[in-house]
């Protein structure tokens, strides 16, 4: 490690309805991306419980303060003294609503960040899947970026990454990483996945690290896996498959501004009006 170069891993899962098991799980990849060298490590959307149903998942959940999960992913920090990004966690936020929330946990355990998923999926697939994030969940209204020891991080989850606007005034505000936690369903995973991945990385000049959720989970939902590690040009550094392990990359910082300096997309930025309808001079004084 130094100031500009660290190595990234990804924790890919495949989480249940059993927060302890799942805990468990994912501590043991943590533990494997620790042994392989990583300082930041990165878990999916979602890491402590896949759950749809309501009446299922708002039982299990806890407010911030008592959270087993989070406290847990505190002490694992300490005890690796790694950087820690819980991709995502069901904060109960009210009798019967949550968060979808991350938290970026620092290697004294300390919370360096907290970040709650913008975008609601709200949506009815062919074949039959439905989701309704926006029934249970209360999104979050604020962007965050958070400054690590190598540089500044952009957070976001999973459906955020079709909002392309996010993601620019993340990179606008300093951002050189996006961190896209997610758990993509499979059959949007196959057509978008890896499309927008690369199109957030090329369109900011960031490094993008995406960790995933992958396979048939207990709740019945299939996702996609594939978690990703981007360098700025689009590139594919580390990429996982459908199964739970853990991919790693080393981030060398200094090719952003490489980059950037060949693509000045973010330099060359001009705000402007929104659209008008434009109409003809015969049209407008008919």
């Amino acid at each position: 490690m130094t100031d500009r170069r660290f190595i990234a891993a990804c924790v890919q899962l495949r989480s249940g309805r059993e927060v302890a098991s799942n805990v468990s799980d994912a501590s043991n990849l943590i533990r494997e991306a620790h042994r392989r060298g990583a300082h930041y490590v990165q878990t999916p959307e979602m890491t402590a419980l896949m759950e749809r149903g309501r009446s299922r998942l708002i039982p299990k959940l806890h407010v911030e303060q008592s959270d087993l999960a989070l406290q847990a992913f505190r002490a694992l920090a300490v005890e690796l003294g790694i950087w820690l990004h819980i991709g995502s966690l069901a904060i109960r936020v009210g009798p019967e609503q949550a968060a979808n929330r991350a938290f970026l946990i620092a290697p004294d355990g300390v919370i360096a960040a907290r970040y709650d998923k913008i975008h609601m999926f709200d949506v009815d697939l062919p074949g039959g899947e439905s989701y309704r994030e926006s029934a249970i969940y209360k999104p979050g209204d604020k962007a965050v970026s958070v400054d690590v020891p190598w540089t500044r991080l952009g957070l976001s989850i999973c459906y955020d990454i079709r909002f392309p606007h996010l993601y620019r005034t993340l990179a606008e505000a300093g951002a050189e990483i996006l961190a896209i936690p997610a758990a993509f369903t499979r059959q949007t995973g196959e057509a978008h996945w890896h499309v927008l991945q690369r199109a957030r990385a090329i369109e900011t000049g960031c490094f993008v690290i995406s960790a995933a959720q992958g396979g048939k989970h207990e709740d019945g939902r299939e996702t996609y896996g594939h978690s990703l590690i981007l360098d700025p040009w689009g590139r594919v550094l580390a990429e996982a498959g459908t199964e739970p392990g853990v991919i790693t990359a080393e981030i060398d910082l200094d090719l952003i501004a490489k980059v950037r300096g060949q693509v000045p997309s973010l330099a060359n930025s001009r705000h402007f009006d929104p659209p008008v309808v434009a109409q003809s001079e015969e049209r407008a004084a008919s």
